[in-house]
């Protein structure tokens, strides 16, 4: 079991960095990788086939704000990438130029009337911010002065596109809060979710509201020492009695990427059982987990040395997953937020979930 950060590392053409999403969006690439056995290309469109009647697919159901503020403090200019609301309405936010500020300072966003006050800094670059603008007029502001704050490694030097705008929403969004897409859910479309209805397979959601951490490195080489930013994460009552009643009957639990699969380990007990949350979670998911809640993980190709790509290698097993993104590198599958796919089964389910062998 590795404790390193360079041991998950690979080398990865800059071409293979998608740009842009597949179109239509189930035409994306989905690399099948079995619990044992050789690998499968297939496309997105071929989920279905691999379902079968009473297996759960969870999605998260999250949608993206514009989180990429400017801001003026005096003449100096303050980058702005908004993280998560606090339970007081106030803002945690992760500041470019934070060594300029100081609490009590007023910042001003040039179009805009509202102002954000700083209630609170943080080594490493974080603070609280106070808005002037709450609740639909906050949302308003947003429009008004925000951007998408799309990762770094998405090329845009005249910034987020109206294209991007659309392409960076999935068909699951409900709840307003995330920073970032949950980027397995970009893949879906209605023609594919009546597909997927007509296997008999069920589906739902959860929310867990994606944050600025998610694009920030592992400083550290020795993995253990890595903090998580939180995120704040919901799963309804009616919807952890879902998930644990199709476990019950031998359905297998299917997160539909990462964020969906940490939020559900976030909310399981020792015995896999789901309970219903409301509350932030920072849980490092990394080689030596113990899975509680997910039998199955469709998610996209993730960044090396991330935190992504560790939760990916404790769930299928890192051998496995290295062995995968090599095919992956070597046959061309499209990286990253609007990359391709891939579907991969649990190294090792806990029996007392099953009833059967994974497909």
């Amino acid at each position: 079991m590795s404790d390193r950060t360079e041991d998950f590392d690979f080398h990865l053409p800059e071409t293979l960095i998608a740009q842009e999403p597949a179109r239509p969006r189930e035409a994306a690439r989905l690399l099948d990788v079995p619990a044992h056995g050789p690998l499968a290309d297939r496309h997105v469109s071929d989920l279905p086939g691999l379902l079968k009647a009473g297996d759960l697919l969870v999605a998260n159901d999250t949608a993206v704000i514009r989180a990429q503020l400017h801001a003026l403090r005096g003449e100096a200019h303050i980058g702005i990438t908004l993280d998560r609301i606090l339970p007081d309405t106030s803002w945690h936010v992760l500041v470019r130029n934070a060594r300029r500020l100081k609490v009590g300072d007023t910042l001003t966003f040039t179009g805009s009337p509202h102002t954000a006050t700083v209630l609170a800094r943080e080594e490493g670059g974080g603070a609280v911010l106070r808005f002037s603008a709450e609740g639909s007029a906050f949302d308003t502001f947003l429009q008004d002065v925000g951007a998408l704050a799309l990762p770094p490694y998405i090329h845009r030097p005249h910034g987020p596109t109206a294209q991007d705008t659309r392409d960076y929403a999935t068909i699951f969004e409900h709840h307003k809060g995330a920073v970032a897409a949950p980027t397995a859910g970009l893949h879906f479309t209605p023609a594919l979710l009546e597909a997927v209805d007509a296997t008999g397979a069920d589906r739902c959601t959860l929310t867990l509201h994606v944050g600025a951490g998610t694009f920030l490195p592992v400083r550290e080489n020795d993995i253990s020492k890595h903090h998580m930013h939180a995120e704040r994460g919901i799963i309804t009552p009616e919807t952890a009695a879902r998930i644990n009643a199709a476990r019950k009957a031998g359905g297998r639990i299917i997160a539909v990427g990462t964020t969906s699969l940490r939020l559900l380990e976030s909310a399981a007990d020792e015995n896999g059982i789901v309970h219903p949350f409301d509350d932030v979670t920072s849980i490092f998911i990394r080689p030596g987990y113990r899975f509680r809640a997910v039998d199955m993980l469709m998610t996209n190709f993730h960044l090396p040395r991330s935190t992504l790509f560790m939760l990916v290698c404790a769930f299928a097993g890192e051998e496995r997953m290295r062995a995968a993104y090599a095919h992956a590198i070597q046959t061309g599958y499209r990286f990253y937020s609007y990359g391709d796919a891939c579907l991969l089964r649990c190294a090792s389910p806990i029996e007392s979930h099953r009833t059967g062998e994974s497909a």
